[in-house]
Protein backbone atom coordinates (compact mmCIF):
# COMPACT_ATOMS: atom_id res chain seq x y z
CA UNK A 1 0.00 0.00 0.00
CA UNK A 2 1.06 3.24 -0.65
CA UNK A 3 2.12 5.31 2.67
CA UNK A 4 1.72 8.91 1.53
CA UNK A 5 -1.62 9.14 -0.45
CA UNK A 6 -4.70 7.64 0.33
CA UNK A 7 -8.16 7.93 -1.29
CA UNK A 8 -8.32 11.67 -1.04
CA UNK A 9 -5.23 12.77 -0.90
CA UNK A 10 -2.37 13.15 1.82
CA UNK A 11 -4.30 13.33 5.19
CA UNK A 12 -3.00 12.93 8.89
CA UNK A 13 -2.07 15.10 11.85
CA UNK A 14 -0.33 18.28 11.33
CA UNK A 15 3.16 18.05 11.85
CA UNK A 16 3.51 14.52 12.25
CA UNK A 17 4.71 11.99 8.91
CA UNK A 18 3.35 12.97 6.43
CA UNK A 19 2.23 16.91 7.33
CA UNK A 20 5.99 17.08 8.83
CA UNK A 21 7.77 19.83 7.97
CA UNK A 22 10.45 18.00 5.28
CA UNK A 23 8.11 15.55 3.83
CA UNK A 24 5.68 18.86 3.24
CA UNK A 25 8.89 20.41 1.76
CA UNK A 26 9.29 17.70 -0.51
CA UNK A 27 5.90 17.25 -1.60
CA UNK A 28 5.63 20.84 -2.61
CA UNK A 29 9.28 20.43 -4.64
CA UNK A 30 7.63 17.30 -6.10
CA UNK A 31 4.86 19.41 -7.20
CA UNK A 32 7.02 21.49 -9.37
CA UNK A 33 9.11 18.68 -10.69
CA UNK A 34 5.73 17.25 -11.93
CA UNK A 35 5.42 19.85 -14.38
CA UNK A 36 3.09 22.46 -12.36
CA UNK A 37 5.08 25.47 -12.21
CA UNK A 38 2.48 28.02 -11.60
CA UNK A 39 0.41 27.04 -8.79
CA UNK A 40 -2.79 28.03 -6.71
CA UNK A 41 -3.19 27.14 -2.96
CA UNK A 42 -6.55 27.30 -0.92
CA UNK A 43 -6.87 26.15 2.44
CA UNK A 44 -9.53 25.16 4.82
CA UNK A 45 -10.09 27.12 8.66
CA UNK A 46 -7.92 24.93 10.78
CA UNK A 47 -5.07 26.27 13.00
CA UNK A 48 -2.41 24.59 10.82
CA UNK A 49 -3.53 25.25 7.51
CA UNK A 50 -1.24 28.89 7.47
CA UNK A 51 1.75 26.92 8.38
CA UNK A 52 1.38 24.27 5.78
CA UNK A 53 0.09 27.12 2.98
CA UNK A 54 3.55 28.64 3.83
CA UNK A 55 6.09 25.33 3.46
CA UNK A 56 4.38 24.54 0.34
CA UNK A 57 4.58 28.33 -0.90
CA UNK A 58 8.21 28.10 0.47
CA UNK A 59 9.27 24.74 -1.53
CA UNK A 60 7.52 25.52 -4.58
CA UNK A 61 9.49 28.90 -4.73
CA UNK A 62 12.62 26.82 -3.65
CA UNK A 63 12.40 25.38 -7.30
CA UNK A 64 11.74 28.74 -9.29
CA UNK A 65 7.80 27.85 -9.22
CA UNK A 66 5.05 30.89 -8.68
CA UNK A 67 2.40 30.30 -6.13
CA UNK A 68 -0.79 32.23 -6.02
CA UNK A 69 -2.70 31.98 -2.54
CA UNK A 70 -6.26 32.01 -2.36
CA UNK A 71 -6.34 31.67 1.24
CA UNK A 72 -9.61 30.49 2.79
CA UNK A 73 -11.80 29.40 -0.31
CA UNK A 74 -13.34 25.55 -0.72
CA UNK A 75 -12.09 22.98 -2.35
CA UNK A 76 -14.57 22.61 -5.95
CA UNK A 77 -13.49 26.27 -5.50
CA UNK A 78 -9.88 25.92 -5.94
CA UNK A 79 -10.64 23.25 -8.62
CA UNK A 80 -13.14 25.57 -10.53
CA UNK A 81 -9.92 28.47 -10.66
CA UNK A 82 -7.69 26.03 -11.34
CA UNK A 83 -8.67 25.76 -15.00
CA UNK A 84 -7.61 29.38 -15.28
CA UNK A 85 -4.83 30.97 -16.80
CA UNK A 86 -1.94 31.10 -15.93
CA UNK A 87 -2.59 28.14 -13.16
CA UNK A 88 -0.94 25.00 -14.00
CA UNK A 89 -2.94 22.97 -11.02
CA UNK A 90 -4.08 23.75 -7.76
CA UNK A 91 -3.12 22.37 -3.99
CA UNK A 92 -6.08 22.62 -1.31
CA UNK A 93 -4.60 22.42 2.13
CA UNK A 94 -7.75 20.55 4.45
CA UNK A 95 -8.36 17.64 6.06
CA UNK A 96 -12.20 17.85 4.81
CA UNK A 97 -14.78 16.40 7.53
CA UNK A 98 -12.11 15.41 9.68
CA UNK A 99 -11.14 17.14 13.11
CA UNK A 100 -9.33 20.28 13.07
CA UNK A 101 -6.00 18.33 14.41
CA UNK A 102 -6.02 16.56 11.40
CA UNK A 103 -5.01 18.21 7.78
CA UNK A 104 -4.14 17.23 4.30
CA UNK A 105 -3.38 18.36 0.80
CA UNK A 106 -5.37 17.44 -2.28
CA UNK A 107 -3.99 18.29 -5.64
CA UNK A 108 -5.63 19.18 -8.78
CA UNK A 109 -4.72 19.77 -12.27
CA UNK A 110 -5.56 22.38 -14.38
CA UNK A 111 -8.28 20.33 -15.83
CA UNK A 112 -9.98 21.36 -12.38
CA UNK A 113 -9.72 17.18 -11.91
CA UNK A 114 -7.64 15.61 -8.65
CA UNK A 115 -4.64 13.76 -9.94
CA UNK A 116 -4.56 10.39 -11.15
CA UNK A 117 -3.28 7.31 -9.12
CA UNK A 118 -0.59 7.03 -11.46
CA UNK A 119 0.04 11.06 -11.26
CA UNK A 120 0.05 10.28 -7.68
CA UNK A 121 2.52 7.37 -7.45
CA UNK A 122 4.67 10.14 -9.37
CA UNK A 123 5.10 12.23 -6.77
CA UNK A 124 5.68 9.75 -3.50
CA UNK A 125 7.91 8.11 -5.65
CA UNK A 126 9.65 11.63 -6.43
CA UNK A 127 9.31 12.70 -1.99
CA UNK A 128 10.54 9.00 -1.19
CA UNK A 129 13.74 9.26 -3.64
CA UNK A 130 14.58 12.75 -2.33
CA UNK A 131 17.46 12.85 -0.28
CA UNK A 132 18.91 16.34 -0.81
CA UNK A 133 19.88 18.01 2.35
CA UNK A 134 18.16 22.09 1.45
CA UNK A 135 18.28 24.55 4.51
CA UNK A 136 14.20 24.09 5.88
CA UNK A 137 12.38 26.92 6.19
CA UNK A 138 11.84 28.37 9.57
CA UNK A 139 8.16 28.83 9.47
CA UNK A 140 5.86 30.21 12.89
CA UNK A 141 3.06 27.94 13.40
CA UNK A 142 0.85 29.58 15.58
CA UNK A 143 -1.52 31.74 13.92
CA UNK A 144 -3.70 34.16 15.26
CA UNK A 145 -7.29 34.31 14.47
CA UNK A 146 -7.07 37.01 11.64
CA UNK A 147 -4.85 35.00 10.01
CA UNK A 148 -6.77 31.66 10.33
CA UNK A 149 -9.77 33.27 8.45
CA UNK A 150 -8.14 35.97 5.70
CA UNK A 151 -9.04 34.99 1.93
CA UNK A 152 -8.12 36.34 -1.40
CA UNK A 153 -11.08 38.67 -2.18
CA UNK A 154 -10.50 38.85 -5.99
CA UNK A 155 -9.96 35.25 -6.37
CA UNK A 156 -13.14 34.15 -3.99
CA UNK A 157 -15.56 36.55 -5.95
CA UNK A 158 -13.97 34.49 -9.06
CA UNK A 159 -15.57 31.53 -7.72
CA UNK A 160 -18.90 33.36 -6.26
CA UNK A 161 -19.00 34.42 -9.94
CA UNK A 162 -19.13 30.75 -11.05
CA UNK A 163 -21.65 29.71 -8.61
CA UNK A 164 -24.22 32.77 -9.65
CA UNK A 165 -23.63 31.79 -12.86
CA UNK A 166 -25.65 28.57 -12.27
CA UNK A 167 -29.14 31.02 -10.89
CA UNK A 168 -30.57 33.83 -12.04
CA UNK A 169 -29.82 36.94 -9.36
CA UNK A 170 -33.62 36.52 -7.75
CA UNK A 171 -34.62 32.92 -8.75
CA UNK A 172 -34.44 32.17 -5.04
CA UNK A 173 -36.33 34.13 -3.43
CA UNK A 174 -39.67 32.52 -2.33
CA UNK A 175 -36.57 30.35 -0.73
CA UNK A 176 -36.36 30.30 3.13
CA UNK A 177 -32.74 28.15 3.82
CA UNK A 178 -30.75 27.11 6.73
CA UNK A 179 -26.53 27.14 5.92
CA UNK A 180 -24.74 24.95 8.53
CA UNK A 181 -20.71 26.10 7.34
CA UNK A 182 -19.31 23.75 9.92
CA UNK A 183 -16.97 26.76 10.70
CA UNK A 184 -14.79 26.09 7.59
CA UNK A 185 -14.41 27.00 3.77
CA UNK A 186 -17.45 28.03 3.37
CA UNK A 187 -18.79 30.27 5.83
CA UNK A 188 -17.77 33.73 3.58
CA UNK A 189 -19.08 32.00 0.53
CA UNK A 190 -22.23 30.13 1.11
CA UNK A 191 -24.38 32.93 2.83
CA UNK A 192 -23.01 35.94 0.56
CA UNK A 193 -24.15 33.41 -3.03
CA UNK A 194 -27.66 32.63 -1.29
CA UNK A 195 -28.29 36.89 0.20
CA UNK A 196 -27.42 37.67 -3.42
CA UNK A 197 -29.74 35.19 -5.25
CA UNK A 198 -32.56 36.44 -3.12
CA UNK A 199 -32.93 33.61 -0.49
CA UNK A 200 -33.54 34.55 3.07
CA UNK A 201 -30.55 32.88 4.90
CA UNK A 202 -30.28 31.77 8.16
CA UNK A 203 -26.58 30.90 8.96
CA UNK A 204 -25.11 28.86 11.58
CA UNK A 205 -21.62 27.37 12.59
CA UNK A 206 -19.47 30.10 10.56
CA UNK A 207 -17.33 31.77 13.26
CA UNK A 208 -14.03 29.78 12.96
CA UNK A 209 -11.53 30.19 15.13
CA UNK A 210 -8.91 27.29 13.94
CA UNK A 211 -10.52 24.65 16.00
CA UNK A 212 -13.90 24.33 15.63
CA UNK A 213 -13.86 22.82 12.20
CA UNK A 214 -16.43 20.46 12.32
CA UNK A 215 -16.76 20.77 15.65
CA UNK A 216 -20.30 18.65 16.37
CA UNK A 217 -21.48 20.44 13.01
CA UNK A 218 -22.03 20.10 9.20
CA UNK A 219 -22.33 17.41 7.41
CA UNK A 220 -20.91 14.64 9.46
CA UNK A 221 -22.80 16.27 12.58
CA UNK A 222 -26.01 18.03 11.10
CA UNK A 223 -28.65 17.15 13.63
CA UNK A 224 -27.94 20.89 14.55
CA UNK A 225 -29.02 22.06 11.21
CA UNK A 226 -31.93 19.97 11.18
CA UNK A 227 -33.31 21.53 14.35
CA UNK A 228 -32.72 25.12 13.43
CA UNK A 229 -34.50 24.34 9.95
CA UNK A 230 -38.02 23.34 12.11
CA UNK A 231 -37.11 26.33 14.54
CA UNK A 232 -36.75 28.76 12.23
CA UNK A 233 -40.05 26.83 9.64
CA UNK A 234 -37.56 26.55 6.41
CA UNK A 235 -38.29 25.15 3.42
CA UNK A 236 -34.57 23.15 3.91
CA UNK A 237 -31.78 22.81 4.94
CA UNK A 238 -28.39 21.70 3.99
CA UNK A 239 -24.69 21.41 5.98
CA UNK A 240 -21.21 21.55 4.66
CA UNK A 241 -18.54 19.71 5.42
CA UNK A 242 -14.78 21.55 6.82
CA UNK A 243 -13.84 21.96 2.69
CA UNK A 244 -17.34 22.16 1.34
CA UNK A 245 -16.97 18.97 -1.41
CA UNK A 246 -20.49 17.78 -0.04
CA UNK A 247 -23.31 18.58 1.42
CA UNK A 248 -26.31 17.01 3.43
CA UNK A 249 -29.78 18.13 3.27
CA UNK A 250 -33.23 17.95 5.29
CA UNK A 251 -36.56 18.26 4.61
CA UNK A 252 -39.08 20.89 6.00
CA UNK A 253 -40.38 18.34 8.53
CA UNK A 254 -36.32 18.18 9.84
CA UNK A 255 -35.58 14.96 8.03
CA UNK A 256 -32.12 14.33 6.86
CA UNK A 257 -31.17 13.74 3.21
CA UNK A 258 -28.01 12.18 2.72
CA UNK A 259 -26.39 12.01 -0.83
CA UNK A 260 -28.39 9.12 -1.94
CA UNK A 261 -31.37 11.27 -1.03
CA UNK A 262 -29.72 13.51 -3.52
CA UNK A 263 -28.71 11.75 -6.60
CA UNK A 264 -32.61 10.51 -6.45
CA UNK A 265 -33.94 13.52 -6.75
CA UNK A 266 -30.89 15.37 -9.30
CA UNK A 267 -31.12 11.89 -11.46
CA UNK A 268 -35.23 12.20 -12.26
CA UNK A 269 -35.24 16.17 -12.61
CA UNK A 270 -32.12 15.74 -15.16
CA UNK A 271 -34.09 12.79 -16.73
CA UNK A 272 -37.18 14.64 -17.06
CA UNK A 273 -35.54 17.46 -18.51
CA UNK A 274 -33.30 15.40 -21.14
CA UNK A 275 -29.69 16.45 -19.08
CA UNK A 276 -29.38 12.41 -18.58
CA UNK A 277 -28.66 10.98 -21.82
CA UNK A 278 -26.87 7.99 -21.00
CA UNK A 279 -29.91 7.16 -18.55
CA UNK A 280 -27.24 6.29 -16.01
CA UNK A 281 -26.19 7.51 -12.71
CA UNK A 282 -22.59 6.76 -10.97
CA UNK A 283 -22.69 5.87 -7.14
CA UNK A 284 -20.17 3.36 -5.26
CA UNK A 285 -20.65 -0.01 -3.48
CA UNK A 286 -21.92 2.02 -0.36
CA UNK A 287 -25.05 3.33 -1.99
CA UNK A 288 -28.07 1.99 -0.10
CA UNK A 289 -29.30 -0.46 -2.45
CA UNK A 290 -32.85 1.23 -2.36
CA UNK A 291 -31.29 3.93 -4.37
CA UNK A 292 -31.08 1.40 -7.10
CA UNK A 293 -34.43 -0.37 -6.75
CA UNK A 294 -35.72 3.14 -6.71
CA UNK A 295 -33.75 4.70 -10.07
CA UNK A 296 -35.02 1.55 -11.72
CA UNK A 297 -38.37 2.66 -11.51
CA UNK A 298 -37.62 5.47 -13.13
CA UNK A 299 -36.19 3.59 -15.94
CA UNK A 300 -32.57 4.38 -14.56
CA UNK A 301 -29.78 2.68 -14.80
CA UNK A 302 -26.78 2.58 -11.50
CA UNK A 303 -23.10 2.12 -11.79
CA UNK A 304 -21.66 1.17 -8.90
CA UNK A 305 -17.66 1.68 -7.97
CA UNK A 306 -14.81 1.94 -5.60
CA UNK A 307 -15.50 4.55 -2.97
CA UNK A 308 -14.04 8.05 -3.42
CA UNK A 309 -15.18 10.66 -5.64
CA UNK A 310 -12.10 10.04 -8.01
CA UNK A 311 -13.49 6.80 -9.10
CA UNK A 312 -17.08 8.29 -9.12
CA UNK A 313 -15.96 10.76 -12.14
CA UNK A 314 -13.80 7.91 -13.64
CA UNK A 315 -16.51 6.21 -14.47
CA UNK A 316 -18.75 9.48 -15.72
CA UNK A 317 -16.10 10.27 -17.98
CA UNK A 318 -15.52 6.71 -19.52
CA UNK A 319 -19.10 6.31 -19.80
CA UNK A 320 -20.03 10.11 -20.80
CA UNK A 321 -22.39 9.95 -17.94
CA UNK A 322 -23.81 13.36 -16.78
CA UNK A 323 -23.85 12.65 -12.71
CA UNK A 324 -22.52 10.85 -9.97
CA UNK A 325 -21.82 10.76 -6.27
CA UNK A 326 -21.61 9.26 -3.23
CA UNK A 327 -24.02 8.52 -0.01
CA UNK A 328 -21.51 10.88 2.41
CA UNK A 329 -23.18 13.61 0.16
CA UNK A 330 -20.08 14.01 -3.04
CA UNK A 331 -22.50 15.09 -6.07
CA UNK A 332 -20.55 15.79 -9.37
CA UNK A 333 -22.64 17.43 -11.83
CA UNK A 334 -20.42 17.43 -14.88
CA UNK A 335 -21.96 19.77 -16.56
CA UNK A 336 -20.66 21.96 -14.07
CA UNK A 337 -17.78 21.02 -12.30
CA UNK A 338 -15.73 17.53 -12.27
CA UNK A 339 -15.58 17.59 -8.19
CA UNK A 340 -17.77 17.46 -5.51
CA UNK A 341 -19.20 20.94 -4.85
CA UNK A 342 -21.80 21.40 -1.75
CA UNK A 343 -22.74 24.87 -2.76
CA UNK A 344 -23.22 24.07 -6.27
CA UNK A 345 -25.15 21.05 -5.38
CA UNK A 346 -27.33 23.11 -2.75
CA UNK A 347 -28.20 25.47 -5.47
CA UNK A 348 -29.41 23.11 -7.68
CA UNK A 349 -31.69 21.40 -5.17
CA UNK A 350 -32.94 24.70 -4.44
CA UNK A 351 -33.68 25.16 -7.48
CA UNK A 352 -35.86 21.89 -8.39
CA UNK A 353 -37.49 22.58 -4.91
CA UNK A 354 -38.93 25.99 -6.68
CA UNK A 355 -39.18 24.63 -9.73
CA UNK A 356 -41.29 21.54 -8.71
CA UNK A 357 -43.40 23.13 -6.15
CA UNK A 358 -44.48 21.64 -3.16
CA UNK A 359 -42.09 20.35 -0.42
CA UNK A 360 -38.63 18.56 -0.57
CA UNK A 361 -40.48 15.71 1.24
CA UNK A 362 -42.56 15.28 -1.59
CA UNK A 363 -39.03 14.86 -4.20
CA UNK A 364 -37.85 12.29 -2.40
CA UNK A 365 -41.40 9.91 -2.87
CA UNK A 366 -40.49 6.87 -4.63
CA UNK A 367 -37.76 6.37 -2.62
CA UNK A 368 -37.24 3.80 0.04
CA UNK A 369 -34.10 3.00 2.02
CA UNK A 370 -33.17 -0.61 2.82
CA UNK A 371 -31.86 -1.04 6.41
CA UNK A 372 -28.17 -0.37 6.39
CA UNK A 373 -25.77 -0.64 9.77
CA UNK A 374 -22.38 1.19 9.51
CA UNK A 375 -19.64 0.19 11.81
CA UNK A 376 -16.22 1.55 11.69
CA UNK A 377 -13.43 -0.19 13.77
CA UNK A 378 -10.09 1.86 14.77
CA UNK A 379 -7.03 -1.07 13.65
CA UNK A 380 -3.57 -0.50 14.70
CA UNK A 381 -2.37 -1.86 11.10
CA UNK A 382 -4.74 -1.97 7.89
CA UNK A 383 -3.56 -5.79 6.85
CA UNK A 384 -5.55 -8.09 4.31
CA UNK A 385 -8.51 -9.21 6.31
CA UNK A 386 -9.13 -11.77 4.14
CA UNK A 387 -6.05 -13.85 5.31
CA UNK A 388 -7.22 -13.51 9.15
CA UNK A 389 -9.72 -16.89 9.35
CA UNK A 390 -11.32 -15.60 12.14
CA UNK A 391 -12.38 -12.31 10.28
CA UNK A 392 -13.20 -14.10 6.60
CA UNK A 393 -15.74 -16.87 8.83
CA UNK A 394 -17.62 -13.91 10.11
CA UNK A 395 -17.66 -11.68 6.67
CA UNK A 396 -18.77 -15.55 4.99
CA UNK A 397 -21.43 -16.62 7.24
CA UNK A 398 -23.40 -13.01 6.68
CA UNK A 399 -22.89 -13.03 3.07
CA UNK A 400 -24.15 -16.62 2.42
CA UNK A 401 -27.02 -15.75 4.82
CA UNK A 402 -27.91 -12.47 3.45
CA UNK A 403 -27.72 -13.88 -0.33
CA UNK A 404 -29.42 -11.75 -2.95
CA UNK A 405 -31.72 -9.67 -0.09
CA UNK A 406 -28.67 -7.58 0.97
CA UNK A 407 -24.90 -6.78 0.75
CA UNK A 408 -22.25 -7.02 2.53
CA UNK A 409 -19.17 -4.60 1.99
CA UNK A 410 -15.71 -4.21 3.99
CA UNK A 411 -13.10 -1.76 3.08
CA UNK A 412 -10.17 0.53 4.89
CA UNK A 413 -11.36 4.25 5.26
CA UNK A 414 -8.02 5.97 2.68
CA UNK A 415 -8.01 8.76 5.08
CA UNK A 416 -8.01 7.34 8.78
CA UNK A 417 -6.80 4.29 10.57
CA UNK A 418 -10.49 2.79 10.20
CA UNK A 419 -11.85 -0.01 9.04
CA UNK A 420 -15.70 0.72 7.56
CA UNK A 421 -18.62 -2.39 8.38
CA UNK A 422 -21.08 -1.97 5.98
CA UNK A 423 -24.30 -4.63 5.86
CA UNK A 424 -27.35 -4.18 4.26
CA UNK A 425 -30.55 -5.78 3.93
CA UNK A 426 -34.65 -6.15 4.50
CA UNK A 427 -34.32 -6.56 8.45
CA UNK A 428 -32.29 -4.62 10.72
CA UNK A 429 -32.41 -6.60 13.17
CA UNK A 430 -30.49 -9.43 11.30
CA UNK A 431 -27.81 -7.29 9.28
CA UNK A 432 -27.39 -5.28 12.98
CA UNK A 433 -26.28 -8.98 14.35
CA UNK A 434 -24.01 -9.72 11.38
CA UNK A 435 -22.52 -6.33 11.54
CA UNK A 436 -21.55 -6.54 15.15
CA UNK A 437 -20.29 -9.83 14.92
CA UNK A 438 -17.53 -8.96 12.16
CA UNK A 439 -16.87 -5.58 14.15
CA UNK A 440 -15.99 -7.55 17.39
CA UNK A 441 -13.71 -10.08 15.43
CA UNK A 442 -11.93 -6.98 13.70
CA UNK A 443 -11.48 -5.22 17.22
CA UNK A 444 -9.88 -8.38 18.45
CA UNK A 445 -7.37 -9.52 15.35
CA UNK A 446 -6.84 -5.56 14.85
CA UNK A 447 -7.98 -3.16 17.27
Amino acid sequence: MRELFGTDGVRGIAGEYPLDLPTLYKLGKAVVCSGKRNVLIGRDTRASGPWIENVLQQAILSQGGKVTLADVITTPGVAILSRDVPFDGGIVVSASHNPYQDNGIKIFSSSGMKLTNEEEKWIEEEVAGDSTSDPLPLIAKDRNQEEIITFNRELVGRYIDFLRSVSSVGVLKSLKIVLDCAHGAAFHIAPQVFRELGAEVVVINAEPNGRNINDDCGAVYPQGMAQAVVDSQASLGVAFDGDCDRAIFCDEKGNLLDGDYTLFILARFFQQRGQLESGCVVSTVMANKGLEVALKKERIRMLRTQVGDRYVLGEMLRGNHALGGEQSGHVIMRANSLVGDGILSALKMSQILLEEGGSLTDLTRGFEKFPQILINVRVRKKRDYSKIAEIQKEIETATTSLGERGRVVIRYSGTEPLVRIMLEGEKETEIKKYAETIAARFQEKLG
